[in-house]
C-alpha cells in the first residue's frame, strides 16, 4: 500500500472555480454556492428514489389491539396509528419538526415524545392524547431533553436534560399529573452522560446508565428520594462497557450487555442480593443489539449483531435458556416491543430490498413459543421495483497491519465491457457500523451512475469487539484512514472495479474521514463528498456544544494537552488544504450542534484561498444532517451531478 504521508500534489488535478455563484432554493432555507443548477432531467430521473417511506414500529396502543409508527406524508416523518395488518394510517401529530422518541405511558394512550427545532438537538418534551390530539409541552422549551422513561405506573416521566446549566447531562424526574417543576434525580459532574432506563416497581429507585466512551460505560441505580447511587458494573480501572436493559420484574436483579469477560457485549443478568453475575450468551461471539423484557416478566427478546446482519431471539428469564427466532428477514431489527398482554412481539424489520415496516410476531404461552410473523405496514417505495434492488457482498481487505478490515461491496448486476467506478461510503461516530439495511441513495447511485458502491467498517467501528474499537484513540487516529489506503489497494486487484475513477463520500466522523483520504490519496481520488464533516479537531472541540465536549476528548484526545494538540493540528485537514488535489462538495447545516457550520465554513474558505474547487450546501433550517425532504432532495440531486461531472 502507498504511505499514508506520500506526497500527492499533482498540478493537472488540481480544479478552479471561476466564481462562486451564490443561490437559494426552498424559501430561501437552502444556500448553494459554486453548484451550477440542476438540469430538470436529473430531478426526474431521481424522483422515484426519493420517494421511498418507512414506517418503523413506536409502540402499542394500550388495548394493544392497534400500534403506532412514523412515517412521512409530507416534509417531515410523524406519528400514525395503524389498526390492522395493511390498513390506513391515521396521522396523529402535524408538526413542521420530525418527531424523535416516544414512549407511550403504561395503562394509558397518552405518548410522551421528543421534538426540536431546526434540527438543533435541544429537544423538548411534549405530551400527546390521541384521543384528542392534543399536546403540552412540559420541559423548559430551552435545554436539551431526551431518554424518556415512563414509571410502571405511569405519571413519572424519567428523562435527561441539560436544564440545570445547560451543560451537563443530568436526570430529571416530573410528575406529569401536576403542574410541580421536574425535580432533580441526578446531577452529572464529571461531563459524562447519564440516562434513566427503568424505574422500580415501587418507584423508589431508578436503574440509570453512565456512558463515558465507548469503551466505558456503567450501570447504577439510583435512590430518587436523596439521590444516592450505587455502582453495579463498570469502572474506572477495569474498563468495560455495560448497558443497562431492564429490572426484572420483583426488582430482584437487572438485565444488562457486557464485555467483562470478553470481546462481545453478551447479554448478561446479575442478582442484587448475591452479587451473582450470569452470562446469558456466553456462547456467542457477538454484540447484543436491542432487548425487551415482557410486563410479566417471563420472558424477554433480544437482537444480535451477526457481522453486521441482526438475528432475533427469545428468553426464557426462569432458565436463562433461548431460542433464535426463525422465518424473519435477514436484515436489520428493531423496536423489540411486547404488547400489553405479552402475546405479540412488535418490532422494525429492515433489509436491503424493503425499508423499515412494522412487524408482530405471536408468542406463545410458554416463553419459548412463538407463531406467524405478520406484516403490518407497506412503505411505499416510489413505484420501484425493489426486487431488482442489488445486494451487498461481505468482503475482508487486509491493512497495513495485516488486519482484515470488513466491507460490504455493492455492484450493479450489468455486464460491461469497463470496470466499474467506484463510490467508497465512510460511516460516522467513529464508533458506528455501516450496516447493509434498505439504501435507496446506493440503489441509485449503482442505477443512475453505474458505479459500484463500497462501505468498509474501518477500525474504530463497533461490532467487531473491543479491541477493534479502540484502535484508532488518540494517537492512533490516522490508522482508520490508512484502512482507506488499503481500501484503494484492494481495489486496484478487482478486476470489474475502475482503481482510476474513485471517490469517497462520508458524513460527521465520516466527513472528516472523507477529507483525511482527500489530503493523503488526492493521486487515487477523482471526487469527494464530505458531510457536516470536522475539518479541525481542536477547533471542533472549542466549538461543539458544552453537552458534547468532554465525552469526544475521551475518543479524540484532549486539545488542552499541549503533544495533543499539536498532534491534532497537524493531522486536522484545513492545516493540510494544500495537498488536496480533487474536487470537493461540502454540506452543512446552519444549527449543528455537534459538528458547528465554522468547521465546513473554515474548510470550504482554506480550499478556495489555496484555488482548489469546492461546492458548498448550507441549509439555514436543518442541524446534523438533513432530516426535511424539500433539502434531502436538492442534497441528493447535487450529489449525483457531482459524481456525474466528476467521477
Amino acid at each position: 500500500m502507498k504511505s499514508i504521508l506520500a506526497g500527492v500534489s499533482l498540478a493537472a488535478t488540481v480544479f478552479t472555480l471561476s466564481a462562486t455563484e451564490t443561490r437559494t432554493l426552498n424559501n430561501g432555507n437552502l444556500v448553494l454556492e459554486g453548484i451550477p443548477p440542476i438540469p430538470k432531467s436529473t430531478v426526474e430521473a431521481l424522483n422515484q428514489y426519493q420517494n421511498v417511506r418507512s414506517a418503523p414500529f413506536r409502540a402499542f396502543t394500550q388495548d394493544g389491539d392497534s400500534i403506532y409508527i412514523s412515517t412521512r406524508f409530507g416534509d417531515v416523518s410523524q406519528l400514525h396509528k395503524v389498526n390492522m395488518p395493511g390498513g390506513a394510517r391515521q396521522q396523529l401529530t402535524f408538526f413542521k419538526e420530525p418527531i424523535g422518541s416516544i414512549q407511550r405511558q403504561p395503562d394509558s394512550d397518552r405518548i410522551a415524545f421528543t421534538m426540536d427545532a431546526g434540527g438543533s438537538e435541544n429537544a423538548q418534551i411534549f405530551i400527546l392524547d390521541p384521543s384528542s390530539g392534543t399536546t403540552k409541552m412540559i420541559s423548559d422549551g430551552e435545554s436539551r431533553n431526551g431518554v424518556i422513561e415512563w414509571s410502571k405506573t405511569g405519571g413519572l416521566l424519567a428523562f435527561q436534560s441539560t436544564k440545570r446549566n445547560g451543560r451537563s447531562n443530568d436526570i430529571w424526574i416530573k410528575n406529569t399529573t401536576s403542574d410541580t417543576d421536574a425535580s432533580l434525580a441526578l446531577a452529572s459532574e464529571d461531563g459524562s452522560w447519564w440516562g434513566p432506563i427503568a424505574f422500580s416497581q415501587d418507584n423508589q429507585t431508578l436503574l440509570v446508565q453512565q456512558y463515558v466512551s465507548a469503551s466505558d460505560s456503567r450501570t447504577y441505580l439510583v435512590d430518587i428520594k436523596n439521590q444516592n447511587k450505587t455502582l453495579l458494573d463498570g469502572n474506572a480501572t477495569n474498563v468495560s462497557t455495560n448497558f443497562a436493559l431492564a429490572l426484572d420484574k420483583k426488582d430482584t436483579g437487572y438485565f444488562f450487555s457486557t464485555n467483562q469477560n470478553g470481546e462481545f457485549s453478551q447479554l448478561a443478568y446479575r442478582e442484587f442480593a448475591s452479587n451473582k453475575l450470569t452470562i446469558i450468551t456466553k456462547d456467542i461471539p457477538w454484540d447484543v443489539d436491542g432487548f425487551a423484557l415482557s410486563h410479566d416478566g417471563t420472558k424477554a427478546a433480544f437482537a444480535l449483531n451477526e457481522d453486521g446482519m441482526n438475528t432475533v431471539y427469545l428468553l426464557d428469564t426462569a432458565t436463562f435458556k433461548y431460542e433464535k427466532v426463525k422465518g424473519l428477514p435477514v436484515g436489520l431489527v428493531g423496536g423489540l416491543t411486547f404488547s400489553p398482554d405479552d402475546t405479540k412481539l412488535g418490532m422494525t424489520l429492515n433489509t436491503a430490498k424493503t425499508p423499515s415496516d412494522s412487524f408482530l410476531l405471536a408468542l406463545g404461552k410458554k416463553p419459548l413459543e412463538y407463531g406467524k410473523l405478520v406484516r403490518w405496514t407497506f412503505s411505499e417505495v416510489g413505484g420501484l421495483d425493489t426486487d431488482k434492488f442489488f445486494e451487498p457482498t461481505l468482503v475482508r481487505y487486509p491493512s497495513f497491519d495485516n488486519r482484515d478490515i470488513p466491507a460490504f461491496v455493492y455492484k450493479p448486476d450489468t455486464k460491461q465491457d469497463k470496470p466499474f467506478p467506484v463510490i467508497i461510503s465512510i460511516h460516522g461516530g467513529p464508533e458506528a457500523q455501516f450496516q447493509p439495511a434498505f439504501r435507496s441513495t446506493f440503489q441509485l447511485w449503482m442505477d443512475k451512475l453505474g458505479a459500484a458502491v463500497i462501505a468498509p467498517n474501518v477500525r474504530g467501528s463497533s461490532g467487531y469487539g473491543k479491541e477493534y474499537i479502540n484502535l484508532d484513540n488518540g494517537f492512533q487516529r490516522e490508522d482508520s484512514v490508512k484502512d482507506i489506503g488499503a481500501l484503494l489497494d484492494w481495489i486496484a486487484t478487482q478486476p470489474d472495479l475502475d482503481e482510476n475513477r474513485v471517490a469517497v463520500f462520508g458524513g460527521s466522523y465520516g466527513g472528516y474521514m472523507v477529507l483525511a483520504s482527500a489530503v493523503h490519496y488526492s493521486d487515487r481520488l477523482n471526487a469527494a463528498v464530505d458531510i457536516v464533516g470536522i475539518s479541525n479537531f481542536v477547533t471542533f472541540l472549542k466549538n461543539t456544544k458544552d453537552y458534547r465536549r468532554d465525552l469526544r476528548r475521551v475518543e479524540y484526545g484532549d486539545e488542552r494537552d499541549p503533544k495533543m494538540h499539536d498532534f491534532l493540528q497537524r493531522i486536522s485537514p484545513n492545516n493540510n488544504v494544500d495537498k488536496i488535489n480533487i474536487p470537493m462538495f461540502v454540506v452543512q447545516g446552519e444549527n449543528d450542534p455537534r459538528v458547528p457550520v465554522t468547521e465546513a465554513e473554515q474548510i470550504v474558505k482554506a480550499l478556495r484561498d489555496n484555488g482548489k474547487s469546492v461546492w458548498y450546501m448550507n441549509a439555514l433550517n436543518e442541524g446534523h444532517g438533513y432530516r426535511k425532504k424539500e433539502n434531502k432532495d436538492v442534497y441528493q440531486q447535487a450529489v449525483v451531478l457531482f459524481f456525474e461531472e466528476f467521477l
